[in-house]
């Protein structure tokens, strides 16, 4: 079930947020819904949210509450034949608390990069987290704050190098903005090449299955490697549905089957 947060945001609705949350900068909103997948937009976009005093994580869709018991299950499944830390990515981050929170609530050992092409995001992420010292559960854990570029993953991650991304929000931000979808596509294929055998890029939308399945399939089609897709939903928030699609490269068991 989907816990509300009160920043917790659909991309949907981010038309509202000029009144919900009382922005006068109206260009502002219009440039985030038209420009989603530029750099200039979220720097913007997140030194206006941060600009209004206190530190508070903003996050799209929800918070890590809603979803833990998507991935802290998937984390420790993956951690029964793995041995060390598991690498993961959470991809577009933003001020978003769901890399932070698997630090600090994943009973296995962890290396949680959470990143983003902000900068004003990356450095408020990381401020926060020195002003803000947590123990994580497992004391073996890391924690990290990364500036990147997601359609150019290859360039910052060793080929099968990553157990889990996490994408909540970023490809529904890309392919709702005007130049976005070929970017989107491109951050699939980048994905499954960082991904090791038994990775999996978990994308958290509120897209139905109907469009995003026959979109990932034909990118996963696209890609040099091959992936099985699913999906299961999450659940409804306001009125709205919202979906875990899971893309798992194939293993040598799968494709022999």
């Amino acid at each position: 079930m989907l816990l509300f947060t009160r920043l917790a945001v659909p991309l949907r609705t981010l038309q509202k947020l000029t009144k919900a949350h009382r922005w006068h900068h109206t260009s502002l909103t219009n440039e985030l819904i038209e420009n989603m997948d530029k750099k200039a937009t979220w720097d913007r976009f997140y030194t206006e949210n941060g600009s209004k005093g206190q530190f508070k994580n903003f996050e799209w869709f929800f918070g890590f509450d809603s979803v833990k018991d998507f991935i802290l299950p998937v984390l420790q499944s993956m951690s029964h034949s793995h041995s060390g830390q598991l690498n993961i990515l959470d991809m577009g981050c933003g001020t978003s608390a769901l890399g932070p929170c698997i630090y600090r609530n994943s009973p296995c050992a962890v290396k949680v990069i959470c990143a983003d092409i902000s900068t004003v995001a990356v450095k408020l992420m990381q401020k926060h987290s020195n002003s803000t010292l947590v123990q994580p559960c497992n004391l073996s854990s890391a924690l990290a704050f990364l500036e990147l570029d997601c359609t150019q993953l290859r360039g910052y991650f060793d080929a099968r190098s990553l157990d889990l991304i996490l994408d909540k929000g970023t490809t529904d931000a890309l392919v709702r903005s005007k130049e976005g979808q070929v970017k989107a596509g491109q951050i699939v294929k980048q994905c499954l090449q960082v991904l090791k055998p038994s990775g999996s890029l978990l994308q958290f939308s509120d897209e139905d299955p109907d469009a995003r399945l026959v979109w990932l399939e034909r990118e996963v089609r696209g890609a040099e490697l091959g992936a099985d897709v699913g999906v299961q939903e999450v659940g409804k928030l306001r009125g709205v549905s919202y979906f875990c699609y899971q893309i798992s490269p194939h293993t040598s068991e799968r494709v022999s089957k």
